[in-house]
């Protein structure tokens, strides 16, 4: 699959040879034709370019991302909801176990005592097991912001690599991709809090072996040596066991995107298509059984492991229509013509690409209609962008009624757990193309004609198109310190073999006992918590844990400020709760109406609590 053949369309016969276009536009192959002395400066200034580049881009990561670096203890980035307390947690748990030798697919230590399957999580362990050190020495907080900085980063360069030696000659065309693909508006949005959705820089990685592989069996037909078969094959399920480790949902998304690009690639061309398919076939399935082998133990443990579940039920979650042409709230577009509101959350503007952008990809793909990589793109980008829509058509958050193509792919095993809105994502690499080969192209006007007006035209139409899209510092406040009954240790002398139950336990919306128990050095279990988890006999998954009555008693107090009514009935079921749990002291540290709840505790167990520390305490060792 030669994704430079289609910018020379216009000055190559399309049914001549494919080689000859690698001999004109591939790095390896041009360098080939110049004496060692040359190609060694050759390989200093690409090196320099791409030292410049990577410069550019970790410059711009660091930038955005600012805000937390500046306050890399108590920062914390409030478009996240509580999702940055989840992964910091998930971060800081992951090194417990390392350092501690112990499993880190599970633990008890929120949920207790049913635990989390952290498989089933997205705990992220190919870099929270490798940056245990990191984590353990400086915190999980410098952990998660590193984690996204590195991955804006590495996810911009990654594409930039893939499109300077897959698909154009210049560099600087290469990097306009790259910049698009790292820091396009649903990765801005992401980089509040998943840090699953911005460490994508292996999936370019992953696409280049596949390329590499389909180039080879494009050109030289017949068998390939065994050797280099076996070699393709370890190289690709490597890559792809490391993403697994990464993230399984955006490997999804990519798997089935570029599935699509070189169908509709091949589509005219059948015999060749053919020709690869029958070339990689081979190699790809052994790296199907290499990645299998390797995480065969983990995805068993996700898939049927204990707090296993089959699937999550989000209910819709598709992209708005009216978002497609709006500009991302944390942009300058967004700044001076912000929208309506139509996110599913501030993590989620998946699909804000701005009305100047949309119309300059329309019309540059129509300009490049000729090439097969613009008509397999759009393909790509119409296709998904479709299904990112949800059921049923949305427009200014008013359902149409207009049932769309997700309506009959909800229910298939594995898309069910997918947020349909994040199916955009996979036409950020896809509108990179286009933007990379129309610089390209553009590049190659001017070089024949200093007096061309038509590459001043394209790159004064691509300055005013992604200008608006620019990301904006991302918002960061301070987070209140953890109470001293957590920080010092006190809370050692009150828990034996069972958990603290926070009053109220912490759920989703509420999840930061969950830092207070890192900063403890997880010395107690947790009830309650943030995490996926099954729910019922039909083990559907559910954020956060089931709530237990005496748990809703508590949150209902707390929201509506009055002491509840509270009989034998009551003091039972919350006895029954304190044993399930298997409680050893109730915390209530300072929070919203603290008054009602501390009456209410009191009331539920028949006596006052003391005040240690700054925070209530129930020792409830001799009662449960």
């Amino acid at each position: 699959m030669q994704l430079n053949q289609g910018w020379e369309t216009d000055r190559t016969d399309q049914t001549g040879s494919a080689v000859a276009v690698l001999e004109r536009t591939a790095p390896e192959t041009t360098g080939a034709r110049l004496s060692r002395p040359q190609r060694f400066a050759r390989r200093i200034r690409l090196a320099r370019a791409d030292l410049a580049i990577a410069t550019g881009y970790l410059a711009l990561a660091v930038l955005v991302l600012s805000g937390q670096w500046r306050h890399p203890r108590d920062g914390y980035l409030i478009k996240s909801g509580q999702d940055q307390t989840m992964w910091e947690w998930f971060f800081a748990v992951t090194a417990h176990n390392v350092a501690n030798l112990r499993n880190p697919l599970g633990t008890n230590l929120q949920n207790f005592p049913d635990g989390v399957n952290m498989m089933a999580n997205t705990a992220m362990f190919g870099v929270g097991v490798p940056l245990t050190p990191i984590t353990l020495l400086f915190g999980p907080t410098v952990t998660f912001v590193l984690v996204l900085t590195l991955g804006l980063f590495g996810t911009a360069f990654a594409w930039y690599w893939l499109f300077s030696r897959y698909l154009v000659e210049s560099k600087l065309a290469a990097a306009v991709g790259g910049l698009f693909c790292g820091f396009a508006p649903a990765m801005i949005s992401h980089a509040n809090a998943h840090p699953n959705f911005v460490v994508l820089l292996l999936l370019p990685l992953i696409a280049g072996q596949i390329l590499r592989m389909a180039r080879r069996a494009e050109n030289e037909g017949g068998p390939r040596p065994f050797g280099r078969r076996i070699r393709d094959a370890v190289t690709l399920g490597l890559l792809v066991t490391m993403q697994i480790a990464l993230g399984e949902e955006p490997l999804l998304i990519f798997a089935l995107s570029f599935g699509l690009f070189g169908l509709v690639y091949y589509l005219h061309r059948p015999r060749i298509g053919l020709r690869v398919l029958r070339g990689i076939a081979p190699a790809v399935g052994l790296a199907a059984l290499i990645t299998v082998v390797l995480t065969g133990v983990p995805l068993w443990w996700q898939f049927f492991g204990p707090q296993s579940y089959r699937m999550i039920d989000h209910g819709p979650m598709g992209n708005d229509l009216k978002a497609l042409a709006q500009f991302p709230s944390e942009s300058l577009g967004g700044m001076i013509s912000p929208g309506q509101n139509v996110a599913i959350n501030p993590t989620e503007e998946n699909s804000y690409f701005g009305w100047p952008l949309l119309l300059l990809v329309t019309v540059t793909a129509v300009l490049l209609w000729r090439e097969l990589a613009v008509r397999a793109v759009c393909a790509v980008i119409v296709s998904f962008t479709l299904l990112s829509l949800g059921p049923s058509l949305m427009f200014g958050r008013g359902d149409t009624g207009f049932a769309l193509p997700w309506k009959w792919f909800e229910h298939v095993p594995l898309l069910n757990s997918v947020l349909e809105s994040r199916f955009t994502m996979a036409a950020v690499p896809a509108i990179a193309v286009i933007l990379t080969l129309a610089s390209q192209r553009a590049l190659d006007f001017w070089r024949e004609s200093a007096s061309d007006w038509r590459p001043l035209a394209w790159f004064g139409a691509l300055v005013l198109a992604l200008v608006p899209l620019t990301p904006t510092i991302l918002p960061v406040v301070q987070r209140s310190p953890t109470p001293a009954f957590f920080a010092d240790g006190t809370v050692h002398q009150y828990v034996s073999n069972g958990s603290v139950v926070i009053v109220p336990p912490p759920i989703p919306a509420g999840a930061r006992p969950l830092l207070w128990q890192a900063d403890a050095d997880f010395s107690f279990a947790l009830a309650g918590g943030y995490f996926v988890g099954p729910t019922g006999t039909d083990k559907k998954g559910r954020y956060g844990p089931e709530i237990r009555p005496t748990a809703s008693l508590l949150m209902k107090a707390q929201k509506s400020n009055r002491f509840p009514a509270i009989d034998d009935a009551t003091r039972a079921q919350a006895l029954t709760d304190l044993r399930y749990w298997h409680a050893d002291v109730l915390v209530l540290p300072p929070t919203d109406n603290s008054g009602v709840l501390r009456n209410t505790v009191n009331q539920l167990l028949g006596f006052q609590g003391q005040k240690v520390n700054g925070v209530w305490v129930w020792d409830v060792r001799g009662i449960v």
